[in-house]
């Protein structure tokens, strides 16, 4: 039987501009202050046993945040904020498992250590990363399934749950369905390649403005919901003429080779906001990872990841409705300039005109965190940079072959939304293709960089002391320019 692992862990943060750089706080839970502060972190958790058919598992944590030395003169330091990171329990048999509560999220692409993370911007996922607080709610599991008739080569793998939000949003309240897939092929030798879909929706809740109608949480919605039907005549206008809800996610591709020694991994993942996103009007679209690892963890260099990002397309720069005035489907549109260029653009990714506070929570981007929040003069926290193109760079390895590392190089230019650009004009209503020469978009360069690891300490037989570090720096023309420490002691037992 596995006993329980108990880990406590105290950071300092201290930045040359006050606000922490882009690494510092991303992909971190949610947890960490924005400025020069301090985290203290508390976890126990029991894991699943392996050795056992019917199996179980349970977890909390707790983190306590405070920022002092602000950035701006007259700001006074940020009070203590205690944060439930983690508190969950769950049951596992054979290939089926269920898991109810707060859990961080999977993460993939991770490097010679899991306590590091992953080397992936999006941890695998452009979805569903750990750059945001977690949310309560339950789900459902098939873990790897072999079809029958297959000879164990077809694998079908999946997730169904419900969460709901707890921050303070502009739908108070929103409710989250999530459904992912995966079909695999597995060649049980050398090569596998599977395709999946991974999808959100937001529903329910209270919207803050009276004039927007609010979903009923009721079976018949839930239903709705889950089939990505159109609303009832009690539902909004939009909801009646498009889906129920905010609907949004990814399709994802990926192909591998397995060697003894080493793997190899490409991805493809695409994200979606509407019918023409998952038409596939969206290519080139997504999020380009290519990952190689070694079996052997313990090497200088075990893991590198190359990973290329696209944004910019969206199905295209003109959205017009999908039939004319006599109910005929309306493929192209046809421009002065004898130019066809799809209608269905402006996908928007992870925004929506109702649940205006978009897929984020605690004004953190739930997806990718390239997918950068911004707040509206109302004081609505959302998306506000849904079109970026961006080369990261990861490896990951052993100092001395016992100090595990991680490096990470992210270069980025960022544009806004099509309606919102950083810099005015954007394409929109332009009548660009994304295989032409872009000459008027206008985006912002940045460059991000981090450097971390920890030095583990052996205590007795069962305990470990580690010093945790990590170096962080931004430059460019979106952020304020900084450099960045942190260290910090984590306790295992």
């Amino acid at each position: 039987m596995n006993d329980f692992v108990f880990s406590m862990m105290l950071l300092g943060a201290l930045s040359s501009g006050g606000s922490l750089p882009f690494w510092a706080v991303s992909n971190k839970n949610g947890i960490m202050p924005e400025e020069n502060g301090a985290v203290a972190y508390v976890s126990a958790y029991k894991p699943f046993d392996q050795s056992r058919t019917f199996q179980w598992q349970a977890g909390a944590s707790l983190a306590a945040s405070a920022s002092f030395m602000p950035s701006l003169p007259g700001l006074d330091a940020e009070a203590p904020r205690l944060m439930v990171d983690e508190l969950y329990a769950g049951v596992r048999w054979k290939v089926l498992r269920a898991d109810l509560g707060m859990m961080h999220r999977e993460r993939e692409f991770l490097g010679s250590d899991p306590a590091l993370g992953s080397l992936s911007v999006t941890e695998g996922h452009v979805v569903e990363s750990n750059n945001a607080r977690t949310m309560p709610g339950y789900k459902l599991v098939l873990e790897p399934w072999a079809v029958p008739f297959t000879d164990g080569h077809l694998l079908l793998s999946g997730i169904w749950g419900d969460y709901k939000t707890i921050d303070d949003r502009f739908v108070k309240g929103a409710l989250v369905h999530r459904l992912r897939g995966m079909l695999t092929y597995d060649s049980r030798n050398h090569f596998y390649a599977g395709a999946g879909i991974d999808h959100y929706a937001l529903w329910g809740g209270v919207p803050s403005d009276p004039k927007y109608v609010p979903i009923e949480v009721n079976l018949s919605n839930y239903l709705r919901i889950c089939t990505g039907r159109s609303a009832s005549p009690a539902g909004s206008r939009n909801d009646q003429m498009n889906c129920l809800g905010d609907h949004g996610g990814a399709e994802q591709l990926r192909i591998g080779w397995r060697e003894d020694k080493y793997e190899i991994a490409f991805q493809w993942e695409k994200p979606y906001n509407d019918k023409s996103g998952m038409r596939m009007n969206n290519f080139p679209d997504g999020v380009y990872t290519l990952h190689w690892s070694l079996k052997d963890k313990n090497s200088w260099v075990s893991d590198a990841l190359v990973e290329v990002h696209y944004t910019m397309w969206q199905s295209g720069t003109i959205h017009e409705r999908e039939t004319d005035a006599d109910g005929n489907q309306i493929n192209w549109h046809k421009l002065d300039n004898d130019k066809k260029i799809n209608i269905f653009g402006g996908d928007s990714y992870f925004t929506n005109g109702e649940y205006k506070s978009g897929w984020t929570h605690f004004g953190r981007p739930i997806c990718g965190p390239l997918f950068f929040t911004s707040t509206s003069s109302a004081g609505i926290t959302t998306i506000g940079n849904n079109r970026y193109e961006a080369l990261h760079f990861g490896i990951s390895g052993k100092l001395w072959r016992y100090a595990p590392y991680k490096l990470m190089l992210t270069a980025s230019r960022d544009y806004g939304t099509y309606s919102r650009p950083y810099i005015s004009p954007s394409t929109w209503n332009s009548g660009w293709n994304w295989w032409e020469k872009n000459t008027i978009d206008k985006g912002l360069k940045q460059f991000s960089a981090a450097f971390t690891g920890f030095v583990p300490f052996r205590i007795g037989r069962r305990s470990s002391l580690d010093v945790v570090y990590g170096l962080y720096a931004d430059s460019g023309e979106l952020f304020q320019e900084a450099f960045a420490g942190i260290l910090g002691i984590r306790f295992n037992i």
